[in-house]
């Protein structure tokens, strides 16, 4: 399922840690690997267009992986 999420950058510590996008609605998604560089960086607001992939399963479970296809950075802090 293809999606347009707004929101923040989150680095998660659960395990090794992983990455997720925080929606403004509060939505936690886990960012699948091979995402950009200049994308994971806690605290970066973006719009996100991806995929959830429900073919994926993680050890963090801190919500749907979403594979990044093309993002744009609202603002850095």
């Amino acid at each position: 399922m293809s999606v347009t999420i707004q929101g923040k950058i989150e680095r998660k510590g659960f395990g090794p840690g992983t990455w997720a996008l925080v929606s403004e609605k509060g939505e936690s998604y886990e960012i699948h690997q091979g995402a950009p560089a200049e994308l994971l960086k806690s605290g970066l607001e973006v719009k996100v267009k991806g995929k959830v992939r429900d073919d994926v399963m993680s050890f963090a479970m801190i919500g749907p992986v979403l594979e990044v296809e093309e993002f744009s950075v609202l603002n850095s802090d």
